[in-house]
């Protein structure tokens, strides 16, 4: 057997996540090359360690039984490394974010430069929806967590980092004549929506009800990159941040649609459980971010002032 570790790795990112969409999102690949390497993982066992039923991946018990072992053999190399680092002066020892999906257009730039200054560090970023996310927290299975809605119950600490908006996207600009008339504009569109346990599909399930708007048509998609191709390709609307689709508005693939009571506004906090005990790669992040997330926002998202420059109301 030949396999690497690399391998290793994105064969346990899709045990844990029963999904290659959502082992490729979580580590940042596309969706074709998650599954070769599951192929070419594969090929070195005799035994299936994966099994497709009605469109849905599931993993066979030896499957979860080398998931298990990747999983040890993952810990003695992060070991390995921390010990190197430590040797060499260097501050060490594992990072563990967890992300909202829409988080991932913000996370990479806050860690950036404090990777590049602690190449000793390992970071486990894992990038899932809301209702994962609080898990991790409720299990004290990350240490900190990007989220854009507080969880309910959890008693958290926190770091705001920025406005989170979400406007009214699509291919065109949606017309309403007359203006008194948008609530029934929108009922009669296709609406796109997430995946019910995303606090984007809760804030735009929020927003229809209380403005007693009876949805008629709609899709469901299970990542924000989904979405996003969905309404460039016209097939309807949807409520999103603009974070992620920055380019798609400047070269006009995507509109904003003004309407009453949007943008939805809500604050991307990175939190953690309070009293939580941080070991010294988490302790030095929290002080990085401290000191250094006015100039980290300032120079990465200035630019959503601009995108922002559309009316607040139709009325």
């Amino acid at each position: 057997m030949n396999y690497t570790l690399n391998q290793l790795r994105i064969f346990l990112k899709i045990v844990q996540k029963e999904s290659i969409t959502r082992a490729a999102e979580a580590l940042f690949l596309t969706q074709p090359a998650v599954s070769i390497q599951l192929k070419n993982f594969q090929d070195q066992f005799d035994i299936p360690l994966t099994e497709i039923v009605n469109k849905k991946l599931y993993v066979t018990d030896f499957g979860r039984e080398v998931a298990a072992a990747a999983e040890k053999i993952l810990e003695e190399v992060y070991a390995i490394n921390y010990k190197t680092a430590q040797y060499k002066g260097q501050l060490s020892g594992r990072l563990r974010i967890s992300v909202v999906s829409t988080g991932k257009y913000i996370v990479p730039y806050l860690l950036a430069d404090f990777m590049k200054d602690h190449p000793g560090v390992e970071l486990v970023l894992d990038v899932s929806n809301r209702a994962n996310v609080t898990l991790n927290l409720e299990r004290n299975e990350t240490d900190f967590s990007l989220v854009s809605v507080l969880p309910e119950r959890l008693n958290l600490e926190e770091i705001p980092c920025m406005k989170n908006q979400l406007f009214l996207v699509g291919k065109e600009t949606l017309q309403v004549v007359p203006k008194a008339d948008w609530q029934k504009a929108i009922e009669d569109i296709t609406w796109v929506k997430r995946e019910t346990g995303s606090a984007t599909r809760k804030a735009l399930d929020e927003y229809l009800d209380s403005h007693n708007i009876q949805v008629r048509r709609h899709i469901e998609l299970t990542s924000n990159e989904a979405v996003k191709q969905a309404l460039i390709a016209g097939l309807g609307y949807s409520i999103m941040p603009l974070i992620g689709i920055r380019n798609e508005l400047t070269l006009g693939q995507l509109k904003v649609t003004a309407l009453p009571d949007l943008p939805l506004e809500s604050m991307w906090r990175v939190v953690w459980p309070k009293g939580k005990k941080h070991n010294g790669a988490a302790l030095a992040f929290k002080n990085y971010l401290t000191k250094q997330l006015p100039q980290i926002i300032e120079k990465n998202f200035g630019y959503i002032d601009g995108l922002t420059a559309v009316p607040k109301s139709m009325m």
